[in-house]
């Protein structure tokens, strides 16, 4: 499980004569997205480990639902059993 997107990262690298400089045809790379302490970071990923990566993340992504819809299912239990309790004071 890894928390982040796989990404394809698309740059020009700044050198004047090479085929990028004119924007048109950038360099790309897979990345790992993610952020941590409120700052985005990429993680460059060799081919070999772009697939079980993307895996990893949407296994994250999967579980933080799940863990989300528990979550709302326990509110919405906590708000019906006490709002029952406030209907039967007087």
């Amino acid at each position: 499980m890894i928390r982040g997107s796989v990404v394809v990262h698309r740059r020009r690298c700044g050198k004047a004569n090479c085929r990028c400089a004119d924007g048109e045809v950038l360099h790309e790379s897979t990345v790992l997205s993610y952020s941590e302490g409120g700052r985005s970071h990429l993680l460059m990923l060799p081919p070999e480990e772009v697939a079980p990566v993307r895996t990893a993340t949407e296994v994250y992504r999967r579980a933080k639902a799940a863990v989300e819809e528990q979550g709302s299912a326990g509110l919405a239990e906590l708000v019906a059993r006490l709002g029952s309790a406030r209907k039967g004071r007087p």
